[in-house]
Order: structure tokens, then C-alpha cells, then sequence
């Protein structure tokens, strides 16, 4: 299997409900540093699992939409602990939506799968990983 990963960042407010959070149920922020591998069994007739440039265009325009938000604020989210486990996923279906509607062109739809790794510190992250 073919991996490429392209990283970017994005930052956010957010609150948890729940004393498990402690400190953290109050209003903070955290930026986060976001690696999306994309996987697939053979490379394209140009020797590349996708271009580089679409992929990391793609998570610009993904992670736009959260940059500089408070996510308890976000209708999409209420209800909801915004955790960096669940904002893995959220990143990894939002990617997927822009493979699907071509953003990757005709290389995203040979993908096999896509891993979606959300770094919250040099010491901590959650990753979210499914076939496509």
C-alpha cells in the first residue's frame, strides 16, 4: 500500500461537558496540527498516489471552516464534546465529501483509504482511519 500525507493546522476555542474534563469543561484553546495520509494499492500512470498540491488545497479549504472558531458556537457540533478523537473524524468525512466530489481529480477516486491524525501536542494526538 501507497501513502501520502500532507499536514496543516488550525486553530480553535471549544468547551467540554463532563467532569472527566476537569479544567478543560472551561472555555480554552488548542491548535492543532493535522496530517492526512491518503492510501492506495497501486500508483497512478504518473507514479503518484494523488498530487500533492490538490491534497493539501483539499485540507485548506476542509479546516477553512473550523480556523479561528469557537466550535461550541457551531450549530454542526451541539451537543457534542468537540474531543480531538471526534474532530479526527469530522476532518476525515469532510475530506472524504471532497474526494468524492472530485477535488483530488481522477487519482482520489483509485484511493483506497484515508487516515486522518490530529496532533494536539508533541505528546499527544488521535487519528481517525477508514477505507474509502
Amino acid at each position: 500500500m501507497f501513502t501520502l500525507t500532507v499536514r496543516d493546522h488550525f486553530m480553535i476555542a471549544h468547551s467540554f461537558r463532563g467532569a472527566v474534563f476537569g479544567p478543560a469543561q472551561a472555555l480554552h484553546g488548542a491548535t492543532y496540527v493535522v496530517e492526512v495520509a491518503f492510501r492506495r494499492s497501486a500508483l497512478d500512470e504518473d507514479g503518484l498516489v494523488v498530487d500533492i498540491g490538490l491534497a493539501a488545497a483539499a485540507l485548506r479549504d476542509v479546516l477553512a471552516p473550523l480556523n479561528y472558531r469557537n466550535l461550541d458556537d457551531d450549530p454542526a457540533f451541539a451537543g457534542r464534546n468537540t474531543t480531538t478523537e471526534f474532530l479526527a473524524r469530522v476532518v476525515w468525512e469532510r475530506m472524504a465529501a471532497r474526494i468524492a466530489d472530485g477535488a483530488l481529480g481522477p487519482a482520489g477516486r483509485d484511493l483506497a483509504g484515508l487516515e486522518v491524525t490530529l496532533r494536539e501536542s508533541p505528546d499527544a494526538w488521535a487519528a481517525y482511519e477508514a477505507p474509502l
